[in-house]
């Protein structure tokens, strides 16, 4: 099976788990986990369908953004240090790993900079991973109502990174209580903070992660295979 045919199959699935959910999300959005892959291997995903792309690392993103006469939508995935925001705070369409006060001040320094007002995703450890970056989960009421100090920072949602096990129902709490908390935030209403979306789900859960709600999946293995070394 060929990129294309192996992108409308993953498409076709997600969909079909969503509409079947009982708490599906009103859609889905495939983001492809293209840390690794080689621009060309991105133009091919691209010709397939594909037109969002995660990315872990800063001097990637910068790579891939100078390959493109039209740059598709780049997503930050990975932990973002402070010093890093400068270079791609006009290069990404979304920042999934906001997990501090310090990073949401260089983020807003930065946007208002530029003139512009940058998605943001709040990064929940909920599972308590001492491996994981983010916030602990009765933490992020308070960080986002510390976060209506920056109007050049938008909150779309939560981002979670679920742990690895060898069975996938064993995750499926995990993503629950992250659709629940999501929930309960939404209610509060609060400045900048948008509450839409719910990025959650690699290619191990992502059909857990749909089941439960999620509007992100970040799928890579499943859609170029094996990660290649760097």
């Amino acid at each position: 099976m060929g990129m294309k045919e192996q992108v409308a199959a993953l498409l076709a699935e997600i969909e079909a788990i969503r509409k079947n959910s009982r708490h599906g999300a009103e859609s889905v959005r495939l983001i492809a986990v293209s840390k690794t892959q080689p621009p060309e291997t991105v133009q091919e995903a691209i010709a397939s369908g594909l037109w969002d792309f995660g990315e872990n690392r800063v001097q990637e993103i910068q790579e891939k953004y100078a390959f493109f006469e039209k740059n598709p939508n780049w997503h930050l995935i990975g932990h973002l240090q402070t010093n890093k925001v400068k270079y791609i705070i006009d290069k990404v369409k979304m920042i999934h790993s906001l997990d501090s006060l310090r990073l949401a001040a260089e983020i807003e320094k930065r946007a208002a900079a530029a003139k512009s007002v940058m998605p943001v995703l709040v990064q929940v450890n909920i599972a308590d991973e001492e491996s994981k970056f983010g916030l602990a989960k009765e933490m992020v009421p308070d960080f986002l109502r510390a976060l209506a100090e920056y109007p050049h920072l938008s909150v779309e949602g939560l981002m979670t990174i679920g742990p690895f096990v060898s069975d996938s129902e064993e995750i499926r709490w995990v993503f629950r209580e992250m659709r629940e908390l999501k929930e309960q935030l939404h209610r509060l209403a609060l400045p900048h903070v948008k509450m839409r979306e719910l990025s959650m789900g690699m290619s191990n859960d992502y059909r857990i992660a749909v089941e439960e709600g999620a509007t992100m999946v970040r799928v890579g293995t499943a859609i170029f295979g094996a990660r290649r070394k760097i």
